[in-house]
């Protein structure tokens, strides 16, 4: 049987003050994209009445509405119709042996491992054809380096592990694309802004001249919470600020709806 994938990702803070490199995912098998896109952009229509959902947009206006959408996003997360993908670097981990060329692509090296590992393609059914559509926020880079990325992520495929699941990706789906145009990926922007702010403790910044926080702050602070809250629905004790485990079965990093993964390469120390 034919099956295809679409994989939105996104990333967030690059370099925090506690945590770096936030890049998330949402992965849709297609025979549930369409009715998913109706439902999550009837919310954004309707009920926030904009035309772009984002982290950034929540306000002590608008925050009530953003739980509702957030509810029906987990909806579909929690029925495993949407999976959700969360990779983040931890500050106090470093690697003393990069060269400077690993340096300067670093931000394209780790979208790459992200994309590679983060969903466990790997364990899809070999009985399958598994088609990936790869759709990427628009990348700031430059042309040449993002080219090279993607016949990178175009050979994938060749890996032993992604012959032996069948897995096929062409050349043409693999997408830089306007996040106003894709409603699952302006979603996946709301949840991975509210773990790259909570990890590196943003709810806790204060005005300097009234010592308090900012209105905007609590509000985006209270949709945080119901994130936290829905995730705790799928599992009752998980911590946002570690690698999810995989609860003796290493095929959950393909089959759980929801998983962070705090990236560490070889040869990591902690500061």
């Amino acid at each position: 049987m034919k099956k295809r994938y679409y994989i939105y990702c996104d990333e967030s803070i690059k370099k925090g003050k506690l945590y770096s490199n936030f890049y998330g995912g949402a992965m849709v098998d297609s025979k549930d994209y369409s009715l998913i896109c109706d439902v999550l952009e009837e919310k954004r229509t309707n009920l926030i009445k904009t035309s772009e959902i984002k982290w950034q947009k929540i306000d002590k206006i608008n925050y009530n509405h953003y739980i509702d959408a957030i509810d029906t996003f987990f909806d579909f997360i929690q029925a495993g119709k949407v999976k959700i993908r969360i990779m983040f670097t931890n500050n106090r981990h470093t690697k003393p042996d990069l060269s400077q060329e690993h340096l300067d692509n670093e931000y394209l090296l780790l979208y790459y491992q992200f994309l590679k590992h983060a969903f466990g393609f790997r364990f899809l059914n070999p009985n399958d054809e598994n088609y990936l559509e790869i759709y990427l926020d628009r990348i700031p880079d430059k042309e040449e380096k993002k080219s090279k990325f993607k016949k990178y992520l175009f050979g994938i495929q060749q890996l032993p592990d992604f012959i032996d699941a069948n897995i096929k990706i062409n050349q043409n789906k693999i997408s830089e694309v306007d996040s106003k145009n894709h409603i699952i990926m302006q979603y996946l922007d709301v949840v991975l802004g509210a773990m790259a702010i909570k990890l590196n403790k943003g709810f806790d910044i204060v005005d300097k001249t009234t010592n308090k926080r900012g209105k905007r702050t609590i509000a985006k602070e209270k949709v945080y919470n119901h994130i936290n809250k829905r995730i705790r629905l799928i599992y009752p004790n998980f911590n946002i600020g570690i690698t999810t485990g995989k609860k003796d079965n290493i095929e959950n990093i393909l089959l759980m709806p929801y998983r962070h993964w705090e990236f560490k390469s070889k040869n990591t120390i902690i500061k």
